[in-house]
C-alpha cells in the first residue's frame, strides 16, 4: 500500500499549503480553497499545518494530504511529539511529516521510539523533514518511509543555501539509494524543482513560492525599491 502512495508521487509536485499565526489567510477555509487551486494546477499531494487545515484541505481536494503541526517556532517544532502525531492522524493525514532531525524532542523520545509507537496505531507513510545526511540515514533506519530537505540549513547542522540545498539532494541519494527523498526549502523558481529532481529527488515540495503572496509581493518590492 504505501509503495503504491509513493509511486504515485514519483516526479510530481507537492505543494505547501500553510499560513503564519496572524496573517490574514491563516484560516482553514482560506487554505483549503488555496489546496484546489493548486491542485488544479498539477499539485499531486499537498502538506497541510495544524488539525483544523488538514480536515478542511482533506474534504477539498483528492490527493494525498501530508499532515504536519507546528507548534512554537524554535527547536524541534515540526510535529515534535507523540502527542501531536496521533493528533495529524486523527485528523485524517494520509502522510504523516514530523521533524526528522537528531535534536532531542519535547517529550523525551527520541525519533527512532515516536516512530515505533506511531507504527503500533498506524501503518501509513511517515516523513521526515531533515537537515543533513546522518539525519535522513537515522529516520530511514527509524522507519520513516519518505526523507524531507525541509530543514536543511534551518538547523545549526548545515549552512543555509541560497536555494535548494542540491548537494544534500545528492548525498542522501547517494546514502540511501533506495529512499524516497522530496526535495523542500527554498525551491523558488520551476528551473530549481526540476534541478532538485535531476540531483535526485524523487518529488519537489514547494510552499512560499506558490501559496505565500506575503513573501513573493515582499520580493518584487525589494527589487523595486533596489532598482
Amino acid at each position: 500500500m504505501i509503495e503504491e502512495q509513493l509511486e504515485a508521487l514519483r516526479g510530481t509536485l507537492i505543494v505547501s499549503c500553510q499560513a503564519y499565526p496572524g496573517e490574514p489567510m491563516r484560516d482553514p477555509r482560506t487554505m483549503a480553497q488555496i489546496a484546489v487551486a493548486a491542485r488544479i494546477g498539477g499539485a499531486a499531494a499537498i502538506r497541510a499545518q495544524g488539525v483544523e487545515d488538514i480536515r478542511a484541505i482533506k474534504a477539498a481536494v483528492d490527493v494525498p494530504v501530508i499532515g504536519l503541526i507546528k507548534d512554537g517556532d524554535a527547536g524541534v517544532f515540526i510535529t515534535p511529539t507523540l502527542d501531536h502525531c496521533l493528533a495529524v492522524i486523527e485528523a485524517g493525514a494520509d502522510i504523516l511529516a514530523l521533524d526528522g532531525t537528531t535534536r532531542v524532542r519535547p517529550d523525551g523520545r527520541s525519533l527512532a521510539e515516536t516512530v515505533a509507537a506511531v507504527r503500533e496505531r498506524w501503518p501509513g507513510p511517515i516523513m521526515a523533514d531533515c537537515d543533513t545526511v546522518e539525519a535522513g540515514v537515522q529516520a530511514s533506519a527509524a522507519g520513516c518511509t519518505i526523507i524531507g530537505t525541509t530543514l536543511a540549513g534551518y538547523t545549526d547542522a548545515r549552512e543555509k543555501t541560497a536555494g535548494p540545498d542540491l548537494a544534500l539532494i545528492g548525498e542522501l541519494r547517494a546514502a540511501l539509494p533506495d529512499a524516497f527523498i522530496v526535495a523542500e526549502g527554498r525551491i523558488h523558481r520551476p528551473e530549481q524543482a526540476a534541478a532538485a529532481l535531476a540531483a535526485g529527488a524523487d518529488a519537489v515540495a514547494v510552499g512560499t513560492a506558490i501559496t505565500h503572496p506575503t513573501t513573493i509581493t515582499g520580493w518584487f518590492a525589494e527589487a523595486i525599491a533596489d532598482a
